[in-house]
């Protein structure tokens, strides 16, 4: 549990990093937008793809 934890701190962190140094998280080409007027709907598809298969293979190694 602790190496879960510090695991997930880690990350956290590398994200953080990544946003302060400007690299865009989040703004994959297959992610869609769409605006209308005054309303924007986002919906992250990609993004959530590539963050499930990371934590997939994180979670793999943390186990062995």
């Amino acid at each position: 549990m602790g190496k879960t934890f510090i695991l997930v701190g880690l990350l956290i962190a590398g994200v953080g990093l990544m946003m302060v140094f400007g690299i865009p998280i989040g703004k994959f080409p297959g992610d869609l937008v769409f605006r209308r007027g005054n309303t924007t709907i986002y919906f992250p598809i990609v993004t959530s793809i590539v963050l499930s298969i990371v934590v997939s293979v994180l979670l793999v190694l943390v186990r062995r």
